[in-house]
């Protein structure tokens, strides 16, 4: 029997915080959690990210109302993972907004990648009986579209394809700040699983285009000043390049899977064994830059059966 993955025995409870980012925008992070960002406008506020359940929603909502009464009027989901979505109902917003290739996938594998997150993930699950179903977007966009808060500005963008191939970004023009979901990482591993290697580069250098004053990243601390902003984009560059070069080496040659592994784990245990949810990601990013380094373009759909199988494939 293979060892469980590492997740599922972190059971320790992560300290919240609550960065101001810029004037009326704020980071929700949680050592490693998934991330949350809010954005208040004139008259009513915006989530980004809405957590894994409505027990952990309703935890950026009491930090909300510390800062503000204001109603909360939209909730902006950067991609379809579970972890990101189905505590959407506590907000009680409005508005729930995706790109419309964020909605494809949660139609062609939202369910199973519930099941697989669920199995992967039990403390971010607690409370899993309050989720009313899949979370399904009111509104969604292809390359851009804008929302104004009143006056505030936010600007939802798909700058290309990374963490998923729906992702999107959050910018506020009269901050200069943005909200990258899982594209940016700070001192937290990229989960790549669902990835695509060969363009993430891409995607990061229209991010670092806009010359961003403050990024909410997806997981890890809330990143003020433009030498933070770049230090992470770059470190998120490096475990990205880092991780497919060495699986695309063995893929190159025929290897296999565990071989791919092996060749990860060498080049870059060095630099990131020690960032938040490591161990738990490696198993999934060995298995995509494998495929991806094979020619498989489109993402395989990982299932609660598939995760299995694979990590007994990479134990034996």
């Amino acid at each position: 029997m293979a060892k469980a993955f590492a997740s599922q025995g972190d059971m320790t409870e992560k300290k919240i915080s609550f960065t101001e980012v810029g004037e009326g925008l704020y980071a929700f992070t949680a050592e490693g959690d998934p991330n949350s960002g809010v954005i208040i406008g004139d008259d009513s506020v915006m989530i980004i990210e809405a957590q894994a359940t409505p027990r952990l929603a309703n935890k950026v909502i009491d930090c909300v109302r510390s800062v503000t009464d204001k109603p909360i009027s939209h909730v902006v989901l950067t991609h379809y993972h579970a972890v990101r979505v189905l505590g959407a109902s506590a907000f009680d917003a409005n508005q729930i907004i995706m790109s419309d290739m964020a909605r494809g996938m949660v139609a062609e594998r939202g369910q199973e990648d519930w099941d697989s997150e669920f199995q992967r993930f039990p403390r971010l699950f607690e409370g899993h009986e309050s989720i009313p179903g899949l979370t399904w977007p009111t509104t969604t966009f292809n390359d851009k579209m804008t929302v104004y808060l009143g006056n505030r500005r936010v600007d939802l963008m798909h700058l290309g394809r990374a963490h998923t191939a729906g992702d999107i970004v959050a910018h506020v023009p009269d901050q200069n700040v943005m909200f990258t979901g899982d594209i940016v990482e700070y001192h937290s591993a990229c989960y790549c699983g669902d990835g695509y290697f060969g363009e993430w580069g891409n995607t990061l250098d229209r991010i670092k285009a806009y010359g961003v004053d403050a990024i909410a990243p997806g997981r890890g601390d809330a990143l003020v000043g433009q030498e933070m902003v770049n230090a992470a984009i770059e470190n998120t560059r490096d475990f990205v390049d880092s991780t497919y070069a060495a699986a695309a080496r063995v893929a190159a040659r025929n290897g296999s899977l565990k071989e791919a592994w092996d060749a990860v784990r060498e080049a870059c245990d060095p630099k990131f064994a020690d960032y938040a949810i490591y161990e738990h990601c490696l198993p999934f990013n060995v298995a995509r830059a494998y495929d991806e380094a094979r020619g498989i373009s489109h993402p395989r759909i990982w299932t609660d059966k598939r995760d299995v199988e694979m990590w007994e494939d990479l134990q034996s």
